[in-house]
Parts: structure tokens; sequence; C-alpha cells
């Protein structure tokens, strides 16, 4: 069954953010994942404000999903977004 990661980002150094979005698709891709949407114009109707970027990836499982997020790969990735974006990541998995 799919699963989704599905992230909403506020970008506080755009320089050192630029880092993670170049090495964190490297992971998405060890585990399958495909970007569905990245960035682009959303509008936030009910909730939250609308974040600066909205993200989500498909993967073919729920395990991918977590093993990816828990890899080192996207790990290090990690390490440059820390301190350079507010972001919620949540892990979904999908309807049968």
């Amino acid at each position: 069954m799919k699963a989704y990661w599905i992230a909403h980002v506020d970008v506080t150094d755009d320089e050192q953010y630029r880092q993670y979005i170049q090495r964190a698709p490297a992971a998405f891709a060890l585990y399958g994942g495909r970007l569905l949407a990245r960035g682009g114009q959303s509008q936030a109707m009910e909730g939250r404000t609308t974040p600066q970027r909205s993200v989500v990836i498909e993967f073919d499982s729920y395990q991918q999903a977590l093993a990816c997020y828990q890899s080192e790969e996207y790990q290090q990735a990690c390490q440059y977004r820390q301190g350079a974006a507010h972001a919620e990541v949540i892990i979904v998995e999908g309807m049968a």
C-alpha cells in the first residue's frame, strides 16, 4: 500500500536550505520516493496559515517511507535543513 510524506516548510535561510534540497532527492530515490508536489502555489483553507512550501512524496509502502526518513542518507541531508527552516513532516499510509 502506498504511503506519502507530507511536509509543510517555512524557510528561514535560503542558502543553507538549498544545500538540503540538493541532497535530499538522492535519499528519496534510494527508497523509491517520487516527488508529487514541491513548492508551487498553495493556500491554506482551514487550520494553520499557508506555509511557504508544501511537499508531497509518494512511496510504494509505509515501510519504505519510514526507512527513507530514518536512513543515514536522509538524516545527513536533514542536517542542512535544521536551522534553515521550520518543518512539519508526517508520513501517512495511503488507502487500499
